[in-house]
Protein backbone atom coordinates (compact mmCIF):
# COMPACT_ATOMS: atom_id res chain seq x y z
CA UNK A 1 0.00 0.00 0.00
CA UNK A 2 1.15 3.38 -1.27
CA UNK A 3 3.68 2.12 -3.56
CA UNK A 4 7.80 2.35 -4.45
CA UNK A 5 7.84 4.77 -1.22
CA UNK A 6 7.36 1.80 1.65
CA UNK A 7 9.78 -0.08 0.16
CA UNK A 8 12.58 2.48 -1.53
CA UNK A 9 15.98 3.36 -0.33
CA UNK A 10 15.23 7.05 0.01
CA UNK A 11 18.55 8.85 0.50
CA UNK A 12 20.51 5.38 0.61
CA UNK A 13 22.32 4.38 -2.95
CA UNK A 14 19.63 1.91 -4.62
CA UNK A 15 21.55 -1.27 -3.37
CA UNK A 16 19.47 -0.60 -0.39
CA UNK A 17 16.02 -0.96 -1.75
CA UNK A 18 13.87 -3.89 -1.63
CA UNK A 19 12.54 -6.01 -4.41
CA UNK A 20 9.00 -6.11 -4.89
CA UNK A 21 7.11 -9.18 -5.40
CA UNK A 22 3.50 -8.66 -7.11
CA UNK A 23 1.27 -6.10 -6.19
CA UNK A 24 -1.97 -4.95 -4.52
CA UNK A 25 -5.09 -6.37 -5.28
CA UNK A 26 -3.41 -9.06 -7.08
CA UNK A 27 -3.31 -12.80 -6.09
CA UNK A 28 0.33 -13.61 -4.92
CA UNK A 29 0.04 -16.97 -6.14
CA UNK A 30 0.26 -15.37 -9.47
CA UNK A 31 3.16 -13.29 -8.66
CA UNK A 32 6.95 -13.96 -9.76
CA UNK A 33 10.25 -12.27 -10.61
CA UNK A 34 9.90 -11.88 -14.41
CA UNK A 35 12.81 -13.07 -16.39
CA UNK A 36 14.16 -15.93 -13.98
CA UNK A 37 14.11 -18.57 -16.39
CA UNK A 38 14.36 -18.64 -20.17
CA UNK A 39 12.35 -20.59 -22.83
CA UNK A 40 15.04 -20.74 -25.03
CA UNK A 41 17.90 -21.64 -22.94
CA UNK A 42 19.10 -24.85 -21.17
CA UNK A 43 20.39 -24.25 -17.82
CA UNK A 44 23.73 -24.25 -18.31
CA UNK A 45 23.18 -22.28 -21.17
CA UNK A 46 21.25 -19.84 -18.81
CA UNK A 47 23.87 -19.75 -16.16
CA UNK A 48 26.94 -18.82 -18.50
CA UNK A 49 24.25 -16.22 -19.83
CA UNK A 50 23.77 -14.58 -16.25
CA UNK A 51 27.15 -14.75 -15.66
CA UNK A 52 27.94 -12.72 -18.40
CA UNK A 53 25.56 -10.27 -17.60
CA UNK A 54 26.76 -10.10 -14.11
CA UNK A 55 30.31 -9.24 -15.71
CA UNK A 56 29.05 -6.69 -17.58
CA UNK A 57 26.77 -4.77 -14.96
CA UNK A 58 30.24 -4.61 -12.98
CA UNK A 59 32.29 -3.67 -15.52
CA UNK A 60 29.70 -0.84 -16.15
CA UNK A 61 29.68 -0.05 -12.49
CA UNK A 62 33.74 0.15 -12.51
CA UNK A 63 33.48 2.71 -15.37
CA UNK A 64 30.00 4.86 -14.27
CA UNK A 65 30.41 4.51 -10.16
CA UNK A 66 28.28 7.57 -9.88
CA UNK A 67 25.50 5.16 -11.32
CA UNK A 68 24.38 3.12 -8.26
CA UNK A 69 21.30 1.98 -9.48
CA UNK A 70 23.20 -1.09 -11.51
CA UNK A 71 23.86 -2.25 -7.61
CA UNK A 72 20.27 -2.93 -7.01
CA UNK A 73 19.92 -4.93 -9.83
CA UNK A 74 22.73 -7.13 -9.30
CA UNK A 75 20.77 -8.76 -6.31
CA UNK A 76 19.09 -12.12 -6.67
CA UNK A 77 17.64 -14.77 -4.95
CA UNK A 78 15.37 -18.43 -5.21
CA UNK A 79 12.58 -19.88 -3.37
CA UNK A 80 11.62 -23.85 -2.79
CA UNK A 81 8.26 -25.89 -2.54
CA UNK A 82 6.74 -26.47 1.01
CA UNK A 83 4.85 -29.74 1.73
CA UNK A 84 0.56 -29.34 2.01
CA UNK A 85 0.82 -29.84 6.08
CA UNK A 86 3.47 -26.53 6.20
CA UNK A 87 0.88 -24.58 3.57
CA UNK A 88 -2.15 -25.83 5.80
CA UNK A 89 -0.75 -24.31 9.06
CA UNK A 90 -0.54 -20.93 7.24
CA UNK A 91 -4.13 -20.98 6.18
CA UNK A 92 -2.91 -21.22 2.01
CA UNK A 93 -5.66 -22.90 0.20
CA UNK A 94 -8.52 -21.69 2.54
CA UNK A 95 -10.88 -18.70 1.39
CA UNK A 96 -9.81 -16.02 3.30
CA UNK A 97 -6.22 -17.02 4.31
CA UNK A 98 -4.91 -18.02 1.21
CA UNK A 99 -2.98 -14.49 -0.35
CA UNK A 100 -1.52 -13.48 3.36
CA UNK A 101 -0.61 -17.11 4.34
CA UNK A 102 1.26 -17.45 1.30
CA UNK A 103 3.18 -14.18 1.85
CA UNK A 104 3.91 -15.24 5.42
CA UNK A 105 5.40 -18.25 4.38
CA UNK A 106 7.48 -17.12 1.59
CA UNK A 107 8.26 -14.35 4.54
CA UNK A 108 9.89 -17.15 6.26
CA UNK A 109 11.63 -18.81 3.22
CA UNK A 110 13.14 -15.40 2.95
CA UNK A 111 14.29 -15.30 6.31
CA UNK A 112 15.77 -18.66 6.07
CA UNK A 113 17.85 -17.99 2.87
CA UNK A 114 19.54 -15.26 4.51
CA UNK A 115 16.86 -12.09 3.56
CA UNK A 116 17.76 -9.45 6.36
CA UNK A 117 14.73 -7.25 5.94
CA UNK A 118 11.06 -8.46 4.28
CA UNK A 119 8.32 -6.80 4.83
CA UNK A 120 4.46 -8.10 4.19
CA UNK A 121 1.20 -6.00 2.40
CA UNK A 122 -2.41 -6.43 3.56
CA UNK A 123 -4.66 -3.58 2.45
CA UNK A 124 -7.98 -1.91 2.67
CA UNK A 125 -8.18 -1.18 6.45
CA UNK A 126 -9.05 2.18 5.87
CA UNK A 127 -12.41 1.67 6.82
CA UNK A 128 -14.31 4.79 7.16
CA UNK A 129 -17.70 2.61 6.65
CA UNK A 130 -18.37 -1.25 6.46
CA UNK A 131 -16.30 -1.91 9.43
CA UNK A 132 -17.99 -4.44 10.90
CA UNK A 133 -17.68 -6.45 7.78
CA UNK A 134 -14.71 -5.58 6.46
CA UNK A 135 -12.89 -5.46 9.66
CA UNK A 136 -13.70 -9.00 10.72
CA UNK A 137 -12.97 -9.79 7.18
CA UNK A 138 -9.51 -8.55 7.52
CA UNK A 139 -8.34 -10.20 10.92
CA UNK A 140 -9.48 -13.25 10.00
CA UNK A 141 -7.25 -12.85 6.76
CA UNK A 142 -4.29 -12.65 8.94
CA UNK A 143 -4.40 -14.24 12.43
CA UNK A 144 -4.29 -17.83 11.42
CA UNK A 145 -0.96 -16.92 8.67
CA UNK A 146 0.85 -14.81 11.28
CA UNK A 147 0.56 -16.74 14.61
CA UNK A 148 1.53 -19.87 11.82
CA UNK A 149 4.22 -17.54 10.69
CA UNK A 150 5.74 -16.75 14.97
CA UNK A 151 5.16 -20.73 15.69
CA UNK A 152 6.98 -21.58 12.58
CA UNK A 153 10.04 -19.37 13.28
CA UNK A 154 9.92 -20.55 17.05
CA UNK A 155 10.17 -24.43 16.20
CA UNK A 156 13.49 -23.74 13.69
CA UNK A 157 15.23 -21.56 16.45
CA UNK A 158 14.77 -18.35 14.40
CA UNK A 159 12.32 -16.10 16.49
CA UNK A 160 14.74 -15.16 18.76
CA UNK A 161 17.16 -13.72 16.66
CA UNK A 162 13.74 -12.36 13.75
CA UNK A 163 11.55 -8.86 14.83
CA UNK A 164 8.64 -9.83 13.85
CA UNK A 165 6.91 -6.06 13.96
CA UNK A 166 2.94 -5.53 13.06
CA UNK A 167 1.27 -2.14 12.12
CA UNK A 168 -0.82 0.03 10.09
CA UNK A 169 -0.64 3.68 9.39
CA UNK A 170 -2.12 4.73 11.90
CA UNK A 171 -5.04 4.41 14.21
CA UNK A 172 -9.18 5.16 13.92
CA UNK A 173 -11.06 7.46 16.00
CA UNK A 174 -13.53 5.68 18.75
CA UNK A 175 -16.54 8.02 17.76
CA UNK A 176 -18.37 7.82 14.30
CA UNK A 177 -18.77 9.75 11.97
CA UNK A 178 -20.02 7.93 9.31
CA UNK A 179 -22.68 5.00 9.36
CA UNK A 180 -20.54 1.74 10.56
CA UNK A 181 -17.27 3.36 10.26
CA UNK A 182 -14.38 4.97 12.03
CA UNK A 183 -12.24 7.90 10.50
CA UNK A 184 -7.75 8.50 10.98
CA UNK A 185 -6.43 8.89 14.17
CA UNK A 186 -2.80 9.49 14.53
CA UNK A 187 -3.27 10.25 18.48
CA UNK A 188 -3.30 6.85 19.72
CA UNK A 189 -2.78 3.80 18.20
CA UNK A 190 -1.14 -0.05 18.26
CA UNK A 191 2.29 -1.62 16.38
CA UNK A 192 3.09 -4.90 17.90
CA UNK A 193 6.34 -6.67 17.92
CA UNK A 194 7.69 -10.53 18.78
CA UNK A 195 11.19 -11.93 18.70
CA UNK A 196 14.00 -10.47 18.37
CA UNK A 197 14.85 -9.84 22.13
CA UNK A 198 11.54 -8.40 22.51
CA UNK A 199 10.08 -8.91 26.37
CA UNK A 200 6.86 -11.46 25.11
CA UNK A 201 3.21 -10.87 26.78
CA UNK A 202 3.35 -6.84 27.73
CA UNK A 203 2.02 -4.08 26.65
CA UNK A 204 3.29 -0.67 26.79
CA UNK A 205 1.40 2.47 26.85
CA UNK A 206 -1.97 2.84 26.74
CA UNK A 207 -4.73 5.33 25.44
CA UNK A 208 -7.41 7.56 27.81
CA UNK A 209 -10.50 5.77 28.68
CA UNK A 210 -11.81 6.31 25.59
CA UNK A 211 -9.24 5.51 23.08
CA UNK A 212 -8.70 8.73 21.83
CA UNK A 213 -5.20 9.53 22.34
CA UNK A 214 -2.02 8.01 24.15
CA UNK A 215 -1.65 9.38 27.46
CA UNK A 216 1.00 6.69 29.29
CA UNK A 217 4.51 5.89 28.15
CA UNK A 218 3.98 7.94 25.16
CA UNK A 219 5.82 6.69 21.97
CA UNK A 220 7.28 8.59 18.80
CA UNK A 221 7.83 6.89 15.48
CA UNK A 222 11.70 7.73 16.41
CA UNK A 223 11.59 5.86 19.54
CA UNK A 224 9.63 3.01 17.93
CA UNK A 225 12.55 3.10 15.37
CA UNK A 226 15.53 3.77 17.73
CA UNK A 227 14.31 0.70 19.65
CA UNK A 228 13.73 -1.76 16.19
CA UNK A 229 17.84 -0.23 15.18
CA UNK A 230 18.76 -1.39 18.38
CA UNK A 231 17.67 -4.62 18.49
CA UNK A 232 19.37 -5.02 15.11
CA UNK A 233 23.15 -4.32 16.82
CA UNK A 234 22.59 -0.45 15.27
CA UNK A 235 23.20 2.49 17.11
CA UNK A 236 20.63 4.78 15.82
CA UNK A 237 22.48 8.13 16.72
CA UNK A 238 25.61 6.71 14.74
CA UNK A 239 23.48 5.92 11.68
CA UNK A 240 24.24 9.06 9.71
CA UNK A 241 24.37 9.12 5.62
CA UNK A 242 25.31 12.64 3.74
CA UNK A 243 23.28 13.12 1.22
CA UNK A 244 22.64 16.37 -0.71
CA UNK A 245 24.72 18.17 1.52
CA UNK A 246 23.60 17.45 4.83
CA UNK A 247 23.25 14.30 7.03
CA UNK A 248 20.48 12.56 7.69
CA UNK A 249 19.45 9.71 9.88
CA UNK A 250 16.23 7.28 10.82
CA UNK A 251 15.73 9.00 13.94
CA UNK A 252 16.58 12.81 12.58
CA UNK A 253 17.84 14.01 16.09
CA UNK A 254 15.32 12.32 18.58
CA UNK A 255 14.58 8.83 19.35
CA UNK A 256 15.27 6.79 22.63
CA UNK A 257 15.59 3.47 22.80
CA UNK A 258 12.43 1.71 24.74
CA UNK A 259 14.58 -0.39 27.34
CA UNK A 260 11.32 -1.46 29.26
CA UNK A 261 9.92 -3.93 26.25
CA UNK A 262 13.34 -5.17 25.76
CA UNK A 263 13.95 -9.02 27.13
Amino acid sequence: VGGAQNYGSAFLPALYQGTAIGALGRPIKDANLQNLESKRLTSDLQRRQIDFIQEMNRDLKNRQDTNNQIDGVIKSYDLAKEPEEMKDKYGIGQPGTDDFGRQCLLARRLAESGVRFIELGHGNWDQHGGLRKNLAKNCTGIDQPLAALLKDLKERGMLDETLVIWGGEFGRTPHVKKQDGRDHNHKGFTFWMAGGGIKGGLRFGATDENGIAAVENRTHFHDLHATILHQLGLNHEELTYRYAGRDFRLTDVHGKVLKDILA
